[in-house]
């Protein structure tokens, strides 16, 4: 039975190495063609913005069917957003007055990436495949580290809202990256509608965050 057969069997269980052989080719070839086509870009028009427009559709209870780039865009975008909450958190314990813009849009994105881990999850669970924390300690693009973390908590007062921006731009420009291919590669209709509402959740985030008032310049983080 050839690789892309089995890939496509309903209810097949990838190993933690394939996956990550999986999810390292994902993002290297999404990053290759976006980079020649622009994709992160947001020189565009604005796209409506909306907490719950990642979640417009409800995420099917019938058994759906995987393909290996489906389970690595799944298992790669949770731990994302999970970082991104725990950057959101982190940000929620600075005084109330402290970018009041950028504050109303981090609980934007707390609605918002709260709704895509359960259509992820639910999405796993009728794929019948399990989540495998397959990235804990690593450095993949636009995801919030617990490194990060700690040396945002470390940074003067003054830097932080200039780095936690960075950090949040990054997160959501890679998420678009990570979409477009999703859309591309993918196998399971219903994920590849996911992927394309968070997709435009994205760049309407995005749009936010830059054109948002006195919004400062970003600058990367390393």
């Amino acid at each position: 039975m050839d690789e892309q057969a089995m890939a496509e069997r309903p209810g097949l269980r990838v190993r933690p190495g394939r996956l990550v052989g999986v999810v390292a080719t994902l993002v290297a070839t999404v990053l290759t063609v976006g980079l020649t086509q622009g994709w992160g870009r947001t020189d565009h028009a604005p796209v409506a913005s909306s907490a719950a427009a990642s979640s417009a559709a409800a995420v099917p209870t019938a058994p759906v069917v995987l393909n290996g780039t489906d389970d690595a865009f799944i298992q790669l975008l949770i731990p994302m957003n999970e970082g991104a909450l725990a950057l959101i958190d982190q940000l929620d314990t600075r005084p109330a007055d402290a970018d009041p813009s950028l504050r109303a849009l981090l609980g934007e994105l707390r609605k918002a990436h709260q709704a895509e881990l359960r259509d992820l999850r639910g999405l796993l669970a009728a794929g019948n495949m399990p989540e495998l924390n397959i990235h804990e300690g690593h450095q993949m693009p636009g995801m919030v580290t617990e490194a990060s973390l700690a040396e945002l908590r470390a940074a003067p007062d003054a830097e932080v809202p200039t780095r936690a921006v960075a950090l949040i731009r990054a997160h959501l420009a890679q998420t678009v990256v990570l979409c477009r291919g999703e859309q591309t590669s993918g196998e399971s209709p219903e994920l590849k509608a996911l992927a394309g509402r968070i997709q435009q959740a994205r760049a309407a985030e995005l749009s936010t965050l830059d054109n948002r008032p006195g919004a400062p310049t970003t600058a990367s983080v390393g």
